[in-house]
């Protein structure tokens, strides 16, 4: 196939020869006389890169870039510029744009220009490939039952970077990669079966990290030290997810990333209560006994995150000011934007961000979301661009200025589930896929935890329930009436509850602005 190139130039006419020279040399070119009508056509059509006239007339060069950069970041651009101007090699240095050349411009640059920015992604990805085909025998090799909890933690780093780095490669590798995804979350599934339930009565760090240890050992050793903190929970963020806000944080913030395991099941009712308590659910439920019999509503499950947090203070014996607030809506993410100055009057200030969340419970429910992010590097990049574009984001940038440490973490991740099981249990048995609570509820044990004692996890045990199912690998539960109606429904689609990798293990990152060291 011909490389596509865009070529937009208000003197365009005058450069009918190196357009024809181009097009010998097999190359498909569409020139334009302006920047409306390049944003137009990157709109409607792909290229593969874009040479941009950087003084034109109306939208000029530099307002195209950024107008091409907010709609499909990763296009090449090439500015073509009349002088070696100090802004233009700043943007070619902070990857705004690819590269730049000097009028008049000879078309042989212009080859040679589009060979080395194409050829660079293309040996970029083959040297990606080699090296994860270098290492897949020693990351295979240390997927095993024996395999401790570190680790796993640093398995998953592995393979996360990998589909990172490898998400625009060859197809075949790609599954390669993900059935060594799959291996891995199999493995790890039993390691949890074996080893969770003795976390429980033991102590960091003869056990990872826990929800309930992070405030206690991330967050307050901060406000201890008189440093005025921000605490951040992203519902549903994944470690992958991180990585990509990371790249844009890294300009402003020294960033240092530990991680920890959720809590099962890892759901925001039982992982996010029991970092802002210090808890385990089954305690919890010592302090509000109806807690869990108020359905499986999250609204209701989760309204007592803030007196949680201060009682959880209280404990550890501080008694500062905290300020607390949950952000649902567009609106409530600008008002906290547009006066987050206030926050840092007081020792510690804690935010619940559920955008994620939300955009992975809307991507079930709509095929217009699965068809935009249909495939775990898509919905990554999703993630990103609303990362990009929110108050959050800004709210970071405003705070890059200021004297003040940030510690943002989830609560617990999503996996995208492929696979299901079929569960038996009574019509009282909860709704969720990847976790059930209910009466003598059962289903495949390769596809699934099954929680005899509920106690004996520090769960509760709501209603009438008596035991729980917990998903394993990318499982989730159907039930046989109605079974391929239900099947086909939640196929594909990114779920939280269970056992792998990407819900479990979670990163903490504790951020300093680079301005105050």
């Amino acid at each position: 196939m011909a490389t596509r190139i865009l070529w937009a130039d208000d003197e365009i006419d005058q450069l009918k020869p190196h357009i024809i020279f181009l097009e010998n040399k097999d190359f498909e070119v569409t020139p334009v006389t302006n920047g409306e009508d390049a944003i137009t056509l990157i709109q409607e059509q792909p290229f593969d890169i874009v040479f941009l006239d950087e003084q034109m007339p109306g939208m000029d060069g530099l307002a195209t870039l950024n107008r091409i950069k907010t709609i499909q970041a990763g296009l090449p651009v090439v500015m073509i510029t009349k002088s070696e101007e100090e802004s233009i090699m700043e943007d070619a240095i902070g990857g705004k744009i690819s590269d730049y050349l000097i009028k008049p411009v000879n078309p042989n640059q212009i080859v040679l220009t589009v060979k080395r920015i194409l050829e660079r992604h293309r040996i970029r990805s083959e040297k990606f490939a080699q090296s994860y085909l270098r290492n897949f025998n020693e990351i295979s090799g240390q997927i095993h039952e024996e395999t401790g909890w570190e680790e796993w933690i640093e398995i998953y780093k592995q393979l996360t970077q990998w589909d990172i780095d490898l998400e625009s490669g060859d197809e075949s590798l790609r599954q390669v990669l993900a059935d060594q995804y799959q291996e891995a979350n199999k493995m790890f599934g039993r390691f949890v079966a074996q080893n969770y339930k003795s976390w429980l009565s033991q102590s960091t760090p003869q056990r990872p990290a826990l929800s309930t240890d992070i405030v206690r050992e991330y967050v307050l050793p901060h406000v201890k030290n008189g440093q005025t903190t921000l605490f951040l929970v992203i519902d549903c963020m994944r470690y992958d997810q991180w990585l990509m806000f990371q790249r844009l944080l890294n300009e402003d913030y020294a960033i240092d990333t530990d991680f920890y395991y959720s809590i099962l099941p890892t759901a925001t009712p039982y992982s996010r209560n029991a970092i802002f308590s210090g808890l385990f659910p089954l305690e919890i439920e010592d302090i509000y006994p109806r807690l869990w019999s108020q359905g499986e509503d999250e609204s209701s499950l989760n309204q007592f995150e803030e007196e949680l947090l201060k009682k959880q203070l209280g404990r550890k014996g501080i008694d500062k000011k905290v300020k607390y607030e949950k952000v649902l809506r567009t609106d409530e993410g600008r008002s906290i934007a547009d006066n987050i100055h206030n926050y840092l009057q007081v020792p510690l200030s804690t935010f619940v961000y559920n955008f994620v969340d939300t955009l992975v419970h809307s991507r079930s429910d709509s095929d217009v979301l699965k068809e935009i992010a249909p495939d775990v590097p898509a919905f990554r990049s999703l993630t990103q661009t609303w990362f990009q574009h929110s108050t959050l984001y800004e709210i970071f940038k405003l705070l890059a200025d200021e004297e003040v440490v940030i510690v943002v973490t989830s609560d617990h991740g999503a996996v995208r589930a492929l696979r299901d099981t079929k569960v038996y249990g009574d019509r009282e048995t909860s709704t969720s896929l990847r976790y059930k609570y209910g009466r003598n509820l059962s289903a495949n044990d390769d596809a699934a935890l099954i929680i005899e004692d509920p106690a004996e996890y520090k769960l509760p045990t709501p209603g009438h329930s008596n035991n729980y199912i917990i998903g394993k690998e990318d499982y989730y539960f159907v039930y046989p009436t109605n079974y391929h109606r239900y099947q086909n429904r939640y196929r594909d689609t990114f779920l939280h509850g269970g056992t792998s990798m990407e819900e479990m293990i979670l990163p903490i990152s504790t951020l300093r602005p680079k301005s105050m060291l």
